[in-house]
């Protein structure tokens, strides 16, 4: 998906909601237990619930490799019924040797057809390109995490900066804003801003609003661009808004008031 495409999807929706497809098998309603293939069966319910309001699906990778071949079984046909339209991210935070990183490249992008893949940086630049080797696809680069753990080597300072803003102002050396997204906690909105003032056209991806505290209104105010450049995620607030058989539903309820709000801030700050 080009850029402009996933720009027309926001302007379209009014919307830069990603849905987190955390599928914990031990999570999901009892009675979903007995489908043949329940994992999917509920990411295809929720899909349905929920792709009128965002623009961008989230599968975790680790919810699916967890469970061995079922699982991935599970996630391929989960990509193949999301609309073709809504972008997909494979949140699988690879990165690794040049070989080892196209290999990567080539499961997530050509076998299994996302759009996106994120990728921590901490191999250097030979770790990355092989990802940028696909026409329309996307790395979505480590930045500034929502957990707790981010202060132990991302606030880390070297010549007056931290780690974090070195591998901004690299990787932009390596992609343009065309090809690469960075990953940028929500739970921080002071560093919004200052994040944008470094990657002024880039796309962020945004964790950690609503079950990890982060705040929608201050995401969209600091880190908005021109071409909106947000893809705020939700992940338990959304798919696990119930355990019982009304879950899409409760679901879908939840990504409309997500929607509802973005609509309103995309006016007020775009």
């Amino acid at each position: 998906m080009t850029r402009q495409q996933l720009f027309n999807q926001i302007q379209l929706k009014k919307s830069y909601l990603c849905i987190g497809l955390d599928t914990d098998i031990n999570k999901i309603p009892k009675h979903l237990l007995g489908e043949e293939d329940p994992v999917f069966e509920f990411n295809k319910q929720i899909i349905d619930a929920t792709k009128e309001y965002c623009v961008a699906y989230k599968p975790n990778i680790a919810f699916y490799e967890s469970l061995g071949a079922v699982g991935w079984e599970s996630l391929q046909k989960t990509i193949e019924y999301i609309p073709k339209d809504i972008f997909t991210i494979a949140d699988a935070k690879r990165g690794d040797i040049g070989n080892t990183s196209k290999l990567y490249a080539r499961a997530f992008f050509e076998t299994m057809n996302f759009d996106s893949i994120t990728v921590a940086p901490y191999m250097g630049e030979d770790s990355i390109t092989p990802f940028l080797e696909f026409k329309n696809k996307w790395v979505i680069l480590l930045a500034h995490t929502s957990n707790k753990g981010s202060k132990d080597f991302q606030l880390f300072h070297q010549n007056e900066k931290p780690l974090y803003q070195e591998v901004i102002e690299k990787s932009q050396q390596w992609a343009s804003a065309d090809e690469l997204m960075f990953v940028v906690g929500a739970t921080r909105a002071d560093k919004i801003g200052e994040i944008r003032n470094l990657a002024s056209d880039n796309f962020f991806l945004v964790p950690g609003v609503g079950a990890q505290g982060g705040d929608l209104r201050e995401v969209s105010k600091l880190g908005m661009n021109n071409q909106c450049g947000l893809l705020v995620n939700s992940s338990r607030g959304v798919i696990y808004a119930s355990d019982k058989e009304n879950f899409a539903e409760k679901a879908r309820n939840e990504s409309q008031k997500l929607q509802q709000q973005m609509s309103e801030y995309l006016e007020m700050y775009l």
